[in-house]
């Protein structure tokens, strides 16, 4: 197969999972070249402390033909970063595929390339996808023409999958995932949809001070950019 480029968008407190989750399917996708790019390429720690190293910076990425945006808590500064949204921008333009993991949605829908599309992200900022025109999904993986957006942070891995079978055919994703032994079977319920009521409205309370914080940043960077 001819030579893939898929570039990751890395940034200070990222969500490593949603990064290397599906970053672990997608280096096995026969011609894939991944590149870990970043403002600079200096190393970047990770939400957590995992210190990540970019191979390249934003400026020098070839052109890509996947763009793939993770979450974490570091997105709250993406969205007011208008160089790092342009570039997603400028990137999007050209690529077969645009792609996010978890809260990186937001990432995308600040830098206007979910108007009209459906969309998901983690179930606590959800509710944030409407301010850039998107549909939310609360669904695992949702693809809409060449937008692909998964739900939170492990969702990546079914993101991964779900893309490697769009790249390189539903066989050779079949075989990442069976060389993976991927086969998810969680001790404990991780969706909003099946945990205990009472820990959902916990959580979701404990973390109002979060969400009205990003809501914030959303909605003053569609403000500042214009809603497309």
């Amino acid at each position: 197969m001819p030579s893939l480029h898929v570039g990751f968008l890395a940034f200070p407190r990222l969500t490593q999972l949603d990064l290397t989750g599906p970053w672990e399917v997608l280096a096995r996708v026969p011609g894939a070249e991944l590149h870990l790019l970043a403002r600079e390429r200096g190393p970047i720690a990770a939400e957590g402390g995992l210190t990540l190293l970019p191979t390249g910076a934003l400026q020098d990425a070839p052109p890509l033909d996947v763009v793939v945006v993770p979450g974490g808590t570091g997105v709250n500064a993406i969205l007011e970063d208008d160089a790092a949204l342009d570039w997603l921008a400028e990137r999007a333009a050209g690529a077969r595929w645009v792609a996010s993991v978890c809260t990186g949605a937001l990432a995308l829908g600040a830098a206007g390339l979910l108007r009209g599309y459906l969309a998901t992200t983690h179930w606590l900022s959800i509710d944030l996808l409407p301010i850039f025109g998107a549909t939310p999904l609360a669904e695992r993986v949702v693809v809409d023409r060449n937008r692909i957006t998964g739900g939170g942070v492990t969702a990546g891995i079914d993101f991964g999958l779900t893309l490697a079978a769009r790249l390189a055919g539903e066989e050779v994703a079949r075989r990442i995932a069976l060389g993976l032994e991927y086969a998810p079977a969680p001790p404990f319920p991780g969706s909003p949809r099946s945990a205990a009521p009472g820990l959902v409205t916990g959580m979701s309370e404990a973390a109002r001070p979060q969400r009205e914080e990003r809501r914030r940043l959303c909605q003053e960077a569609v403000a500042r950019r214009g809603p497309s």
